[in-house]
This record gives C-alpha cells, sequence and structure tokens, in this order.
C-alpha cells in the first residue's frame, strides 16, 4: 500500500481527514470534493491537499453551514471574495440568532413548567402534561 503524502488510498485519506470513508464519497456526490481518476485495473489516489478540503467542509459544517452554503463557500476560497463570503456568514448568523431566540424561549417555558411541576403535590392534573394537552387543542 503507497500511502505517500501527495498519493493517499480513500481508507487513507479519509483517516488523516478525521472522517470515514462514506464521508469521502458522500462529498464526492455533493460536488464538494473532486473524485480523481481510477488508473486502469488500479485505485484511486487521493492528494493530501484535498484532506485539508475535508476539514474546511466539517469546520463549515459546525458553524451550521448546509452543504449548499458550503459548496458556495468553497467557489469563493481563493480568498479575493470576502464580502460574498460575509453576506453568506451573516445569513447564517441571522439563523443562529433565530435558533437561539427560540431556545431560549423554550427554556423559560420548561423553567416555569418544571417549578409548577415541582411544586405540585399529590393527586392532582400535572401542570407539564396539561400544559403539552393545552398545545396540542390550540393546534387542532
Amino acid at each position: 500500500m503507497n500511502d505517500e503524502p501527495e498519493n493517499l488510498t480513500i481508507g487513507a485519506f479519509a483517516k488523516a481527514a478525521g472522517v470515514n470513508v462514506e464521508t469521502i464519497r458522500f462529498y464526492q456526490l455533493k460536488g464538494l470534493l473532486p473524485k480523481p481518476d481510477r488508473p486502469y485495473g488500479g485505485i484511486r489516489r487521493y492528494p493530501r491537499a484535498d484532506v485539508g478540503r475535508v476539514r474546511f467542509v466539517k469546520a463549515a459544517q459546525r458553524l451550521g453551514f448546509s452543504l449548499d452554503e458550503i459548496g458556495q463557500l468553497l467557489k469563493l476560497e481563493d480568498g479575493t471574495h470576502c464580502s460574498e463570503a460575509a453576506e453568506l456568514a451573516a445569513l447564517r448568523l441571522a439563523d443562529v440568532r433565530a435558533r437561539l431566540a427560540d431556545l431560549l424561549h423554550m427554556e423559560a417555558a420548561l423553567s416555569t413548567l418544571v417549578s409548577e411541576c415541582k411544586a405540585h403535590r399529590g393527586k392532582v392534573s400535572c401542570p407539564l402534561i396539561a400544559a403539552l394537552h393545552g398545545a396540542q387543542a390550540e393546534r387542532s
């Protein structure tokens, strides 16, 4: 097995990038990673530079970018399109802030319900269960 720094098998490539082989194949399918040619009767070899590309994709995913957005960022990666990349990041930031607001609302509601549940003793209706039934009735 020849795993020279510029000549990685898919297994060695996946290991170096910290992902599994199926992730490599999925990124190729999505157009995020080029698929090297297969030499006649041989196996594909991946350049070490692609390890950085996979790490870029994973880092962007951790920030909440979708694979489509990551594809757009990869097209801008030469560094001369900072304003376009900033626009994508601003959209992602707005989404994160909206989700954070939703989570804070959920936290407050659950905190109130947990406190109400702890305050009720005996054979009375559970405030949490009653609130959930009320929410279900409102949607119907």
